[in-house]
């Protein structure tokens, strides 16, 4: 597959996705920029936006196994990860695997679980396995989480770790509809009794894996040049030399920020990567790994306007 294959894929999901979704646009393209480049996002927005119902949409398109996690306080890691139950007909221990099994993760209110469980998905979700009674068992290699977190309520809830913001390619906020696009979904899901399925609205699979695993490779092969390097660089280094951020991006920020850009290069039908590539992506996969000063918070500065004055500062190469 080559990447105006690529770009053809990309537009039949789109279309595909649109038969449900009303807008949202912009968060459909970064959960392909995500699956293309073999990362995980983290929606958060208000409810009601559909998160929950994009995503198995998304997942019925690509023809991903698609698995659901509520999460909740009281939940544990084995209620995620699965366990080896006893069965006392045959005297053996026999795996019984949980939820994390499948292809596309929804990860409900994942702010919701202790840090012990949501510790539960880091080895998941950087290695692609899972370890139970000491034996790895290797999940899917097209598996992706997409989480989502609601920032209106804070009681109750447990702020993701550092660590295990960094494993997320994206943080993408979502907002409410414009009033055009209200007005679509009122007219087209008030009459209609129920819980919405992507079946009942012609979403149809349009991918298949080896479809899938041939995209990967073609995003593999798409041309950072020294210039987008060294831009992607400076970029990210800067968030460790401003005043305004106490914790700036790590390495593997900056190795995902280019990852990302090939992807976004192939989705739009290119081989090469260009400068507004990174400056496209840059706010989604930098907003969840930096941290403000104290000084900036006083100010009333939000990660977001640092980031994006950053972006603006950094030469891009011509």
């Amino acid at each position: 597959m080559n990447v105006a294959e690529v770009k053809a894929l990309a537009d039949q999901v789109r279309a595909e996705v649109a038969k449900a979704i009303v807008g949202q646009h912009e968060t459909v393209d970064l959960l392909l920029t995500a699956l293309f480049a073999r990362g995980h996002m983290l929606l958060e927005g208000p409810p009601g936006v559909a998160k929950t119902y994009l995503a198995q949409s998304f997942a019925r398109t690509l023809g991903l196994d698609f698995g659901r996690i509520q999460f909740t306080p009281d939940l544990m890691p084995a209620d995620i990860i699965g366990a080896n139950v006893f069965n006392f007909q045959t005297s053996t221990f026999s795996l019984n695997e949980g939820p994390l099994f499948c292809e596309l993760l929804l990860a409900d209110e994942i702010n919701r679980a202790p840090p012990k469980t949501q510790a539960a998905l880091l080895e998941a979700m950087q290695e692609r396995r899972v370890t139970i009674d000491g034996k790895a068992r290797q999940l899917s290699d097209r598996f992706m989480v997409v989480a989502t977190q609601n920032p209106l309520e804070q009681q109750g809830t447990y702020p993701l770790p550092e660590a295990q913001l960094d494993r997320f390619l994206f943080k993408h906020a979502l907002g409410y509809p414009s009033r055009e696009e209200e007005r679509r979904i009122v007219a087209e899901y008030g009459a209609q009794a129920g819980h919405a399925d992507p079946a009942g609205r012609g979403v149809a699979r349009v991918a298949t894996a080896r479809q899938l695993g041939e995209a990967h490779k073609a995003v593999a092969g798409v041309r950072l040049t020294d210039e987008i390097v060294g831009y992607v660089l400076d970029l990210v280094r800067s968030t460790r030399e401003t005043p305004e951020l106490s914790s700036g991006a790590s390495p593997r920020a900056a190795a995902q920020l280019a990852l990302a850009a090939r992807a976004r290069a192939a989705l739009d039908g290119r081989d090469y990567v260009i400068p507004d590539d990174v400056k496209t992506l840059a706010l989604p996969v930098l907003r969840h790994r930096v941290i403000l000063s104290p000084a900036a918070e006083i100010d009333g500065r939000r990660s977001d306007q640092i980031i994006e004055a950053l972006v603006e500062a950094a030469a891009a190469p011509r």
